[in-house]
């Protein structure tokens, strides 16, 4: 004998949910680490439910639950702090180049070679 059997994944119409249970599933979906959307598939409820909720929570209109107040970082001012100016880096190893024409290249001794041949080549 054959007999049919029918798998409904989501339960049509209205549901309601307690208030412990909108509870129950904010703290879920907010948790650190938790991504809200797979909360929503796993308990089978719209995304606009979850933050209609959450809003709820905060105007404390949930049953046992508080209205969440703003919360604020302390500040505190510190003097300014000056920074000591650096010293002018050394002059010492500045090359002059004078190419043909009147063109003058100057570098310091620390310049990329390669660079430098680059610029030689298009200036000549």
């Amino acid at each position: 004998m054959t007999g049919r059997m029918e798998v409904v994944g989501r339960v049509s119409g209205r549901r309601r949910w307690s208030d412990e249970e909108k509870l129950e599933i904010l703290a879920e979906a907010f948790r650190p680490g938790v991504r809200v959307c797979d909360v929503i598939a796993r308990r089978e409820v719209s995304s606009s439910l979850i933050y209609t909720w959450r809003k709820q929570l905060r105007e404390g209109k949930l049953a046992g639950a508080v209205p969440s107040l703003p919360v604020f970082a302390e500040v505190q001012v510190a003097e300014p702090v000056v920074p000591t100016p650096q010293p002018a880096p050394c002059s010492s190893g500045l090359i002059q180049i004078e190419l043909p024409g009147g063109v003058r290249v100057s570098v310091d001794a620390g310049v990329d070679a390669g660079a430098l041949a680059r610029v030689l080549s298009v200036l000549r």
